[in-house]
């Protein structure tokens, strides 16, 4: 199993020696919620919960290791319990307790050196996560099938972080060639479609909706959310032939990623 050289190991047992084997394929960054020290998370692994985290990265960019990254660590849940072994690196990183505040500059070049050793040490490839189990980077609240119950970390301020400064910092650090930009849009999660948001992202939902003839709107449609929208969206999850309780208007992981919303 491997020790990232830079940071302070902290190892968590019996997990580290008790869980199973993986092959990394992926690192997946999370807000852990609470503005913690690395030796705060690693308490918080060791003494309270089994949903330890590989990594933690404090608002000062200090980092600490709990488990070898080639041993399974539970925060990324279905991510690291594929019949084929593969599995997803995580590191959590202090935040608000609502995990709405941003990355700290520290923070950044913690994360993109880490992510450059990844992909080095890992093979890890120069890419965003297309998929819940496309080899790749992507962050927590990306796919549900990476949580258990669903997750909004991290919060907009550190997605938009995420495409800006943490991905292409990645790339130059491990001297990769420029990776091009997400042709979709990911999938932003239920909670925040359903506050209603208002978002250029819900114009362009609403507009791939009425190319596949699924349009229930009388005006628009437009960056506020509406019931139009909805109503549009469970036409079109018929229109998938999804089951009659997974037609309620309110797009999942899969129907989100099958409707090919341009980024925006």
């Amino acid at each position: 199993m491997a020790w990232y050289p830079n940071a302070k190991r902290m190892e968590v047992q019996p997990e580290g020696d008790d869980q199973p084997a993986i092959r990394p394929t992926q690192f997946i960054l999370h807000s852990i919620a609470a503005p913690w020290t690395p030796r705060r998370t690693y308490e918080y692994w060791r003494d309270s919960t089994y949903l330890e985290s590989h990594f933690g990265i404090g608002y000062d960019g200090s980092i600490a290791q709990y488990i070898g990254t080639q041993t399974r660590a539970d925060a990324n849940y279905r991510a690291n319990r594929r019949p084929d072994g593969t599995g997803a690196i995580s590191a959590e990183t202090a935040s608000d307790d609502e995990a709405t505040d941003p990355w700290t500059d520290r923070q950044l070049a913690t994360i993109i050196q880490l992510g450059a050793w990844l992909h080095r040490e890992h093979g890890i490839p120069l890419r965003i996560c297309r998929t819940a189990d496309d080899p790749g980077f992507g962050y927590h609240r990306m796919h549900a099938a990476w949580s258990d119950g669903g997750t909004d970390c991290p919060g907009d301020t550190r997605v938009a972080q995420f495409y800006d400064v943490v991905f292409p910092g990645i790339v130059k650090a491990a001297g990769g060639a420029p990776a091009p930009a997400p042709r979709y849009e990911p999938y932003p999660g239920e909670k925040w479609l359903k506050s209603y948001p208002t978002s250029p992202v819900i114009t362009a939902m609403g507009e791939r909706l009425v190319d596949e003839g699924c349009d229930a709107y009388s005006v628009g449609p437009g960056p506020e959310m509406t019931d139009a929208d909805v109503e549009s969206a469970r036409l079109f999850q018929i229109k998938l032939g999804d089951a009659p309780e997974h037609c309620d208007g309110w797009l999942g992981p899969l129907q989100w990623a099958a409707l090919k919303i341009p980024k925006v």
